[in-house]
């Protein structure tokens, strides 16, 4: 006897869920595998850092241990230091990610989350692989193509889910798939929200090794990118008040959320000064301002972003709609919220000056939308906008002869 045609269509869907959930978990195991094979590559290359231990030689990269730093996880804390052959120095806050809830905190990232777009939201360790993503790409690539080559480079990494701003534990409770060595499903684990103390700790370094600076650029890419205009006053007033040329630079940090004031307040218990004058959904722009208002034409103000950005429009969809993903009309939403920002930003001061872009990848995990970052990415020297790199952009305005680049992006 046939079956009527809605068991047919149960058995279809039933079946199309279990397609989805083993693409899922091969792309899972594709993705950690990846991870785990560009590591091993590292170490079997030794391409790992050196650890420093006496004078830094010019143009080596080394890896610094920090006793008092900690990463989310609670493991050791590190961070990158190379000596250029002049004078000038780049701050460089690293990005990874945020956590602003327990669920988030519970789902850290992984290789296999990100492949199989599971829900993943900040690095929470400084694990071998972690390497690539903070050295030797873009602008701390040693090489004649990248106009810093030359230039003294502090990188604190970044691996606590806070922007670097955060100063306490917060407690979460491990979810499956992502309980890590010791932990089991369930139990309580803690997020070290370090990031304040470890950015202090990295200053200290990085003060002892250039102790001055004749240049100095502090910039950052996604949540390091928002740490730029929180912490850029303290960079300069505690650490290289004597310094007069200074720029300030942050690409891509653009994530809407009307939640800021609390995170900052509540969940990473950040400085007062930091939110209380946090007042709107965009806290970059309540950031700005207030450096703008307080130092004026004291720094310049550099801002880049791609218009679509496939993983900050993600991020903007999970924090308004819990849903981690994004699609055509998360990109469309996230390029009119752009828009408005860049804006806002010109409106604090005719100093701001900005280098926007519509790269993309040819990668079907960007899910059509463009690039997320370039400044730290083979990008920054290797393509162009309005026939610009951004490397070129970027060296221009630093050495005081800044420009815009992309603007004709947002007539669309």
């Amino acid at each position: 006897m046939k079956q009527p045609p809605e068991h047919t269509n149960v058995r279809s869907d039933m079946a199309s869920v279990k397609d989805r959930i083993d693409t899922k978990n091969w792309m899972v195991r594709i993705g950690n595998l990846v991870e785990e094979s560009i590591a091993k590559g590292i170490y079997a290359l030794e391409q790992e850092a050196p650890v420093l231990t006496g004078a830094p030689e010019e143009k080596v990269w080394y890896q610094v241990p920090v006793p008092e730093g900690r990463c989310g996880d609670g493991s050791e804390y590190h961070i990158y230091v190379r000596k250029g052959t002049c004078q000038k120095l780049c701050v460089f806050f690293s990005g990874g990610g945020i956590a602003i809830n327990e669920y988030m905190a519970a789902r850290p990232v992984n290789g296999g989350s990100v492949a199989a777009w599971l829900p993943n939201y900040y690095w929470n360790n400084l694990r071998l692989f972690t390497q690539v993503m903070n050295i030797n790409v873009g602008i701390t690539k040693n090489g004649a193509d990248n106009p810093f080559d030359d230039w003294n480079f502090l990188i604190i990494t970044y691996a606590t889910g806070d922007m670097h701003v955060g100063d306490c534990r917060f407690p979460y409770h491990v979810v499956e798939g992502n309980a890590a060595d010791g932990q089991k499903t369930g139990e309580e684990a803690i997020l070290h929200f370090h990031g304040y103390k470890n950015f202090m700790a990295a200053m200290r370094i990085g003060k002892t090794l250039f102790p001055t600076a004749d240049k100095l650029l502090i910039a950052g890419e996604s949540a390091g990118a928002f740490a730029v205009p929180a912490l850029a006053e303290q960079v300069v007033g505690e650490f290289y008040p004597a310094c007069q040329d200074v720029t300030l630079f942050s690409d891509s940090a653009q994530l809407l959320y009307r939640g800021w004031k609390r995170t900052l307040r509540d969940v990473w218990h950040a400085r007062r000064e930091l939110w209380m004058g946090v007042s709107g959904r965009n806290v970059t722009v309540d950031w700005y301002r207030g450096v703008v208002v307080r130092k004026g034409s004291r720094f310049k103000y550099l801002y880049a972003g791609s218009i679509r950005d496939y993983l900050l429009s993600a991020f903007y969809n999970d924090v308004t709609n819990k849903v981690y993903g994004t699609d055509s009309q998360m990109q469309e939403e996230y390029y009119r919220q752009m828009k408005k920002m860049i804006v806002d930003l010109q409106n604090l001061t005719p100093d701001f000056h900005f280098f926007l872009y519509d790269w993309h990848r040819p990668l079907s995990m960007y899910k059509g939308g463009t690039i997320h970052t370039a400044v730290r990415q083979p990008e920054f020297t290797l393509r162009t906008q309005d026939d610009v790199t951004m490397a070129y952009w970027l060296y221009e305005c630093v050495e005081g002869r800044p420009f815009d680049v992309g603007m004709q992006l947002l007539k669309g």
